[in-house]
């Protein structure tokens, strides 16, 4: 299913606050770890305040600075091995990507039990009649209030994409196959 990027973005609204998901978007690079554009940001700002010269480049040593400066935990054998793995020429220093990779071992990324719960959450929050589904009508309005530069066809085309059953309703699995792509 094709889905425009921002459609993706939903408001998790509540009385005490709101909160915004983007779902992961990755670094190049990182294998087997998918790192979300928040901790991508944490991880720049982290690496930028430790790479004092600003070539690029931090000292292996810091990256257990900064992960417990960040609260994550790790095993000291298994950092070791990454480290060592993303330095061969062995200079002592690390490059963004490959602090990514290293850091990215050790951040904690949300379970699909807390994000499906949180989805659950969003989705009853805009199924205000407890009919197990959201019209149509309302998601357009949504979809309409996230990027104001949506035109009609636009918007009919992405209701389309996402109603696949053409029931004029998007009960919890449409929902949830908009929101994580799967």
């Amino acid at each position: 299913m094709r889905v425009f990027g921002f459609l993706k973005v939903y408001i998790l609204e509540s009385a005490e606050n709101a909160s915004l998901y983007l779902p992961p978007s990755g670094v190049d690079g990182v294998p087997g770890e998918v790192l979300d554009e928040e901790q991508v940001n944490l991880l720049k700002r982290a690496f930028s305040m430790f790479d004092s010269a600003k070539k690029g480049n931090i000292e292996k040593e810091k990256v257990r600075t900064i992960l417990t400066t960040l609260g994550h935990s790790y095993d000291d054998t298994e950092l070791d091995a990454l480290l060592e793995g993303e330095d061969p020429e062995q200079t002592g220093t690390l490059n963004f990507d490959s602090f990514c990779r290293v850091a990215g071992h050790f951040l904690e990324s949300e379970d699909d039990e807390a994000l499906q719960k949180e989805l659950k959450e969003a989705f009853r929050l805009y199924d205000k009649e407890g009919n197990g589904y959201i019209p149509t009508s309302s998601l357009r309005e949504i979809l309409a209030a996230l990027d104001d530069q949506l035109t009609g066809d636009q918007l009919n085309e992405m209701i389309a994409e996402i109603d696949t059953d053409s029931s004029g309703t998007v009960d919890f699995e449409e929902f949830m196959e908009m929101m994580t792509g799967d």
